[in-house]
């Protein structure tokens, strides 16, 4: 299957939002509880928030498919936090998370920033560690009364 990276445009962010909760949904569930996903899914954005994340200046990129649909995303803050590294559940295991964080990157030292850092899930630590990211600690936090955890990982770049 043919990919092709894009920037983020205002019309995807209603499919990135569905995106994000299919992942979570349908791939969370290989490493999380029924009582996880549900917790996690809840507190993820609706269109909206992608829309406000964009105008405030965070990177978005998008990978999409053959029919221009966007298949994953990152998203980047401007001082280097990667928040968000999704993949729909039909477009795993094909490299997508390893291009987003080498993009990731690229776009980081472009502005200058010589550190970037995560809270990585389970199911996305492998992606970090092969781009780079190294584990600080993992994070035991409570979300909506549902106990769920994730990793801080952070990359320091040359």
């Amino acid at each position: 299957m043919k990919y092709v990276m894009v920037p983020f445009s205002e019309h995807m962010a209603v499919q990135l939002a569905a995106l994000t909760r299919a992942a979570i949904r349908d791939v969370g569930s290989a490493k999380y509880s029924p009582d996880q996903v549900d917790a996690w899914a809840a507190r993820h954005p609706n269109a909206e928030r992608f829309l406000e994340r964009h105008s405030k200046g965070d990177i978005l990129s998008v990978v999409i498919d053959a029919t221009e649909e966007p298949v994953a995303y990152s998203l980047m803050e401007p001082d280097g936090h990667v928040d968000m590294l999704y993949c729909h559940p039909n477009h795993t295991k094909q490299g997508l998370a390893d291009w987003l964080l080498s993009a990731v990157e690229q776009d980081a030292r472009h502005t200058g920033l010589n550190r970037l850092y995560t809270e990585a899930s389970e199911l996305a630590r492998p992606a970090f560690e092969r781009a780079g990211y190294a584990v600080q600690h993992r994070r035991d936090f409570e979300v909506d009364g549902v106990a769920i955890h994730n990793y801080a990982m952070e990359k320091h770049l040359d």
